[in-house]
């Protein structure tokens, strides 16, 4: 079996501040050192399940050459490997060559949850919302589309209540969920021991694999539009003679193709 775990650090038991996920600031370390023990704890988990073949891919984007790469590589589990992407959703060869199962581990909310954990889509300053086709969906939504548009599916997500709520959302109540704390505002927490967050993500991940057909892959509908609302005007700008991309109000632009993929590529590289 064959298991690739997708990371981000906001929805890790314990980080409820982004000093605490900005690379070089004061308290990132801490937020290193607790993220990657829970991406250790879905390793374990994956292992126990059988699995043969562990990609970890880190998604957050830390800056200051941190991102894509904050885990800690001498911390992080033996049972794994891990990949270092330049560009968001530009690693694809593990999925390409047929990957069986995806865990996603320390996920947050979509922008503008009332009460997501430090609530964002992509760029916290520059997007505003993000559709597929009529999903509203948040960064659980895009890798999940990643992983779809090569047939894998999405079987656990781990992070706050509030993501969690969203996973099964977007991805059917079959979906395993791990909340590790309970958002009580966008930058303030409930949060579990990290000792027993990992328990239970290792428990989660396992329990997630014993049944890899309790949730189909997540594939956009075709022919696929994705809608993109900017938080001004400048952002959209660049985007005027893009192929395949409208410029539908000031704020906002559509990419139309035949599929996800395709539509995705038009404008986010």
């Amino acid at each position: 079996m064959r298991v690739h775990i997708i990371s981000d650090m906001e929805g890790v038991s314990g980080i409820v501040k982004f000093q605490q996920t900005h690379g070089g600031d004061p308290m990132y370390e801490e937020g290193r050192r607790l993220y990657t023990e829970e991406i250790n704890a879905a390793v374990r988990g994956a292992k126990a399940a059988g699995a043969t073949e562990i990609v970890v891919m880190d998604c957050h984007g830390a800056g200051k050459g941190w991102t894509f790469n904050s885990l800690i590589p001498d911390q992080l589990d033996p049972a794994c490997e891990w990949v270092v992407q330049n560009e968001w959703t530009e690693y694809t060869a593990f999925l390409e060559e047929g990957c069986d199962a995806a865990l996603f581990v320390g996920m947050h909310a979509r922008a503008g949850s009332a009460l997501g954990g430090m609530s964002h889509t992509v760029s916290g300053s520059q997007w505003q919302n993000l559709w597929f086709n009529d999903d509203l969906v948040g960064e659980t939504g895009i890798n999940a589309a990643l992983c779809g548009q090569w047939g894998c599916p999405v079987v656990l997500v781990t992070g706050d209540d509030a993501v969690c709520a969203e996973g099964k959302e977007l991805l059917g109540d079959a979906l395993t969920t791990v909340a590790v704390k309970q958002a009580t505002g966008r930058f303030s927490a409930r949060n579990l021991p990290p000792v027993r967050a990992r328990e239970l993500i290792e428990e989660g991940a396992k329990r997630a694999l014993a049944d890899l057909t309790a949730v189909e892959p997540y594939v956009p509908s075709r022919p696929c539009e994705i809608r993109v609302q900017y938080s001004g005007p400048d952002l959209v700008y660049k985007f005027r003679y893009r192929h395949g991309v409208e410029t539908v109000d000031p704020l906002t632009i559509v990419s139309r193709a035949d599929d996800w993929w395709t539509a995705w590529r038009q404008f986010y590289f």
